[in-house]
C-alpha cells in the first residue's frame, strides 16, 4: 500500500493509503489509539480495520496523528488530533471527488476522535467505535448521534469498564432515526489480547450486513445536511 505524506494543520501527516479501483467507492478513515501511550497507525487492530475496508472495495486511509512517526506537530489533547482527522478526510476527498459517502473507524482514543469527526461531517454514514472510553472522555457531544454504527468492547476491559460503555450505548439507542449495534467480546481486555481475530470477525460481519442493506433503522434515517 502506498506510503503518503499530506498537509495537516500542524505540518505534514504520514499515512498509508489504498485507493479503490472504483471512482465512486466509499472512503474509510481509520484512527489509532492514544499517541502518548504507544498508539500508532501500525497498531494491529488499526491495521485489521484498514484491511477489512480495503478488502471490501473502500478507498482506505490510516495515518499517524501529529507527533507520531513522521507526522509533525505536538500532541494536542484531542483538539488538534480532530483537526488532523478532518484534514485527512479532506485530503482523500480531494483525490476522490466522486465518492459520496464515508465511514470512520477508531480504536480507544481514536474512537473518541472518530465520533467527534462524525458530528462534523454529514457525509459519514457509518462508524466502528472499538473500546471507546466514556469514563475518560466526554461523549456528550453525541446529541444526537447522526449516523448508525457499531460499538464494540471487551467484557474484561479495565481501561474502559463495560458498565460505562453500556451506559453510552443505552443513551445512543434512545435516539430515533439511527441504529446503534453493540457487540461485547467475551474475555477481551482493552487491548483484545488473544481476541483480535474475534474482534475483526465481528467488525467484518457488521460491515457486510450494512453493505447488504441490513441494520437499517425503521423508519429509515433522514439525515439533516
Amino acid at each position: 500500500m502506498p506510503e503518503v505524506i499530506f498537509n495537516g494543520p500542524a505540518g505534514r501527516l504520514e499515512g498509508r493509503y489504498q485507493p479503490s479501483k472504483e471512482k465512486s467507492a466509499p472512503i474509510a478513515i481509520i484512527l489509532h489509539p492514544h499517541p502518548q501511550f504507544g498508539g500508532t497507525m501500525n497498531n494491529q487492530i488499526v491495521y485489521q480495520l484498514f484491511y477489512l475496508f480495503q478488502k471490501r472495495g473502500f478507498t482506505t486511509l490510516r495515518f499517524n496523528f501529529r507527533s507520531i512517526g513522521r507526522s509533525q506537530g505536538e500532541f494536542d489533547h484531542g483538539a488538534g488530533e480532530l483537526s488532523d482527522a478532518a484534514s485527512a478526510l479532506d485530503w482523500v476527498q480531494s483525490l476522490h471527488p466522486d465518492s459520496k459517502s464515508c465511514w470512520v473507524a477508531g480504536y480507544s482514543f481514536g474512537a473518541w476522535i472518530g465520533m467527534q469527526l462524525l458530528m462534523r461531517r454529514p457525509e459519514i454514514e457509518g462508524f466502528i467505535s472499538v473500546a471507546p472510553q466514556p469514563n475518560t472522555y466526554d461523549f456528550s457531544f453525541l446529541a444526537p448521534c447522526p449516523s448508525s454504527g457499531l460499538i464494540i468492547n471487551g467484557d474484561q476491559d479495565k481501561v474502559a469498564p463495560e458498565k460505562d460503555v453500556n451506559a453510552l450505548v443505552e443513551k445512543l439507542k434512545t435516539q430515533k432515526g439511527i441504529l446503534i449495534t453493540h457487540k461485547t467480546i467475551p474475555g477481551a481486555n482493552h487491548f483484545f489480547s488473544g481476541q483480535v481475530d474475534a474482534l475483526t470477525a465481528a467488525c467484518e460481519d457488521y460491515v457486510d450486513r450494512r453493505l447488504n442493506g441490513e441494520l437499517t433503522p425503521e423508519p429509515a434515517a433522514k439525515r439533516i445536511r
